[in-house]
């Protein structure tokens, strides 16, 4: 006979107690993080280069990467609706980002008097990774750009972000 029409039956029984329940652990209402809102991320691809140099001279034009133990790209397109933002965070490497549709508004972490540094259709942004920012479309129209980050080999695509708790403070967002 098998035992498993008992066990289910008595499987209700398991764990009762005629003492209440002890409350359930506070869990906090603030994020851990300062999330983003109305921006939507598309990732193009990810790869990772064995390489630990690449070096390109012309006549006019010199360009030189290193990269110990070499590096993962991967490229994505963000979209910002109309008063939308990314969230304070920051990346493990340099991220190049262009502008090509509308205008996005970069704040940087490490800036006291919280000037942004606007971006319009067609012009770019350089953040080398080092310390936190946000991107914010303020206007009334939809903004996109295209970026293209740098980290180590084999990085999780969500480890290219790396959000940032509590917001910095040199902004009143």
């Amino acid at each position: 006979m098998s035992r498993l029409p008992v066990l289910l039956l008595l499987l209700p029984l398991i764990g009762c107690s005629s003492e209440p329940a002890a409350p359930a652990a506070s869990v906090p209402s603030i994020p851990q993080f300062t999330v983003g809102s109305g921006v939507t991320r598309t990732d193009l691809g990810q790869a990772t280069f064995d390489i630990d140099k690449v070096k390109r001279i012309t006549d006019k034009w010199h360009v030189e990467l290193k990269a110990k133990d070499g590096l993962d790209i991967a490229v994505r397109t963000f979209t910002y609706a109309p008063g939308s933002f990314t969230g304070w965070h920051r990346h493990p490497g340099p991220v190049f980002i262009q502008v090509v549709k509308g205008t996005v508004n970069f704040y940087e972490a490490d800036d006291p008097t919280c000037t942004p540094i606007v971006v319009d259709s067609g012009e770019a942004y350089l953040d080398l990774g080092e310390h936190a920012h946000i991107g914010r479309n303020e206007t009334d129209q939809l903004a996109q750009d295209v970026t293209v980050l740098f980290g180590p080999p084999g990085i999780a695509p969500a480890d290219f972000r790396i959000d940032v708790t509590p917001a910095p403070g040199n902004c009143p967002f």
